[in-house]
């Protein structure tokens, strides 16, 4: 059974499912916002608040053309969307890691660079890569050489593609590793969602921890991202926001703090509602097995010697007495005693 411990919790089969709200950059470039957007993180239920670090010389040249919709982020270069929010540097990202702790969330912030990998390591207890980064061998390298669990995001990629990612992970050090379902598709139409895709990684890497890092527009029940859980995803991702009205960037898809309280009240109530594997009656059915079952009743008058057929015996509840399930071993035996209608039979009735 494949398990990974992330910060203070491990995960296995069975697991409750750690929650990644990725503010991303929707905190605009504001350190303030940024430690609010923690806070409403913490107060929903989140384990972890990640960001992301990048600078936009480093991440996307000046002819990088969006790749988004953009009638909701109208900007049309990814180097001019990058560098509306590449203002953090390591001081920030300090503090953020700080105010996690203060707060009791994990911090997390995906790297985009070789700068990024070092300077946020003491900070974070595992890497996010992210899916445009799963062909990228030197930056896999150097992140597994950390020897820090990785998530890594499989959107847009091909099983081969995955396969190379993972193999490189592996050979530089990385020993635990969760694979990510995920859709490059801003937003992801429910029809895209493909959550079977969970069912497909745990078959294709049964040796490994499978996720969902969600880009779909956040419904009333939450019931994408539950569902992810149900088909087997131990961690769940998805962007968040404070304002899920705001215009451009990560908004208009993410998740607020009440979609991440009715996550977790799905979570906690299905959690609870699973149970246990094997079947077997619980005690609570102990009732319902004694009173609601049938037992074998005589149906007519019987004397003592008479001979039992089909035609004298029905089956009524309780189960007070010989079961319907011993129907063929009762025909044919012979009335102990005179037997009234109605009456339960028990073995003792019989010779």
């Amino acid at each position: 059974m494949p398990s990974v411990t992330l910060g203070s919790r491990t995960l296995r089969q069975g697991s409750r499912p750690y929650v990644i709200a990725e503010i991303g950059v929707n905190h605009g470039g504001s350190l303030d916002l940024a430690m609010h957007l923690i806070d409403l993180a913490r107060e929903g239920g989140a384990d972890a608040a990640k960001f992301q670090t990048y600078k936009a010389d480093r991440i996307a040249s000046r002819h990088s053309p969006a790749y988004w919709d953009t009638r909701k982020e109208p900007t049309r270069s990814q180097f001019e969307l990058f560098s509306k929010y590449d203002s953090f540097g390591a001081a920030e990202y300090e503090r953020l890691a700080r105010r996690c702790q203060d707060v009791g969330i994990d911090f997390v912030s995906t790297p985009f660079d070789a700068g990024a990998v070092d300077f946020l390591e003491p900070m974070m207890p595992f890497y996010k890569v992210a899916s445009a980064d799963i062909t990228n061998v030197p930056l896999l390298r150097q992140v597994a050489a950390k020897g820090k669990p990785v998530l890594l995001s499989t959107g847009a990629s091909t099983l081969a593609e995955i396969d190379m990612a993972v193999a490189t992970l592996a050979v530089a050090g990385c020993d635990q590793l969760v694979l990510l379902h995920c859709v490059l598709n801003y937003p992801c139409p429910n029809r895209n969602a493909n959550l079977d895709m969970i069912a497909g990684l745990q078959r294709v890497y049964p040796e490994r921890v499978i996720g969902y890092s969600d880009h779909t527009v956040p419904d009333e029940g939450m019931l994408v991202m539950t569902a992810a859980w149900l088909k087997g995803a131990l961690v769940l991702e998805k962007h968040f926001t404070h304002d899920k009205t705001l215009a451009g960037n990560d908004h208009y898809h993410a998740m607020d703090v009440r979609d991440l309280k009715k996550l977790q009240e799905n979570l906690t109530l299905l959690n609870e509602a699973q149970g246990q594997e094997h079947k077997q009656p619980l005690p609570e059915e102990g009732p319902a097995r004694e009173h609601a079952r049938r037992s074998i009743v005589v149906d007519r008058d019987l004397k003592a010697g008479d001979v039992i057929s089909a035609s004298d015996i029905t089956y009524k509840r309780p189960a007070h007495g010989i079961s319907p399930a011993f129907w063929d071993e009762v025909i044919g035996r012979r009335a102990a005693h005179d037997l009234q209608a109605d009456h339960i039979l028990l073995w003792e009735d019989l010779t």
